[in-house]
């Protein structure tokens, strides 16, 4: 096993800022903010800090934010919510597979996408829910504006961060603090308007979740986020130049491969593609063997190595595929090699 030359894996470590910041917020998060000692005063203020940060990059207010300790809940609470006895929930083919197990068993209407990955929305009804993503985590494509849709919307913003804006009519999003290079083991859930939210869970008061979440992993997620956003604006003409070079490498170096979405519509720091004639897992352990670390399968279930249901919607080979996240510390350099071992390793296992 080699040094590791490139990290081009969703999961990425703890923001070093983040990181810095934690031992302290845990020695000054600790104490409950709901209740009346000095203690829960003082953290009480920190939350209002976090929720600050949060709101300001998710234009959205700080009442509408709310903490949660299991950020996949948030598909439920966010779908579940939002539906009513009248309503018919609509979904895309290439939803998380959150999203996926709550519509079947609602039996949601699912809705095709082209090989753009793109699809048509509904106008619906206004009883009517839509799942909808800001941005694919595995292609990258961004979806189009649902604003003809005259229903409610859940947006599933946990691809794309602080780095996209919620559509202009929008009702419950959700975002995963590890995104933005913040801890696990945290969700930032926001309700629109709660005259059409209820809570789908049991509960005894108005928390959206019954897990405690921890305030100092949201106190280090705020920090992370702040810079983590301000290090990929100051990269993101860099990284979209990188996404670009890898696309043309791939075109004119490496037959037989498609390549999910263009760098006009996909987010610049992600990459999906399949190679044919390819065994990705193969692939994988061969440039985890030369110091490269990526991912492989589905972005919602990567482990099994399960073909993507993504993939397989907008008619793109679905073996041989690796997923790329190029992150603001990515250099020319490392992309080089990458793309040097790629071409090598591809030839010799199609031989």
């Amino acid at each position: 096993m080699g040094s590791v030359t490139g990290r081009f894996q969703s999961e990425t470590p703890l923001h070093s800022a983040a990181a810095a910041f934690l031992a302290d917020a845990f020695d000054r998060g600790w104490p409950d903010p709901a209740k009346i000692t000095n203690e829960s005063r003082r953290a009480a203020i920190l939350q209002n800090e976090a929720k600050e940060i949060f709101a300001s990059h998710f234009g959205v207010r700080l009442d509408q934010i709310r903490f949660l300790a299991d950020p996949e809940i948030g598909f439920h609470l966010g779908i579940s919510g939002l539906l009513s006895p009248e309503s018919t929930l609509y979904y895309t083919a290439v939803d998380r597979s959150e999203v996926y197990a709550i519509a079947e068993d609602l039996q949601g209407e699912r809705l095709d996408v082209a090989i753009d990955g793109l699809t048509e929305y509904p106008e619906g009804t206004t009883t009517d829910v839509l799942a909808w993503q800001t941005a694919n985590g595995e292609t990258g494509i961004r979806s189009q504006s649902p604003s003809n849709f005259g229903g409610r919307i859940f947006v599933d913003a946990t691809a794309s961060g602080s780095l996209l804006e919620l559509p202009e009519k929008w009702h419950c999003a959700l975002w995963n603090s590890r995104v933005w290079q913040g801890p696990a083991g945290l969700g930032v859930f926001a309700v629109a308007d709660s005259s059409v939210w209820r809570n789908p869970l049991p509960h005894v008061d108005s928390a959206a979740s019954s897990s405690n979440y921890s305030l100092p992993l949201a106190m280090a997620s705020a920090i992370a986020l702040e810079v983590s956003h301000r290090e990929y604006q100051e990269r993101q003409f860099a990284l979209t130049a990188i996404n670009a070079k890898i696309r043309e490498f791939l075109r004119s170096e490496i037959p037989e491969v498609d390549v999910a979405g263009t760098l006009n519509t996909t987010l610049p720091h992600l990459l999906s593609f399949s190679f044919l004639y390819v065994d990705a897992q193969m692939l994988v352990n061969e440039l985890d063997r030369r110091g490269f670390a990526i991912d492989s399968g589905s972005a919602c279930n990567s482990s099994n190595m399960e073909p993507s249901h993504v993939l397989a919607a907008m008619g793109l080979l679905t073996h041989g595929n690796v997923r790329l996240t190029l992150h603001p510390q990515t250099t020319e350099e490392q992309i080089d090699q990458l793309l040097i071992a790629l071409k090598e390793i591809v030839l010799e296992l199609r031989n």
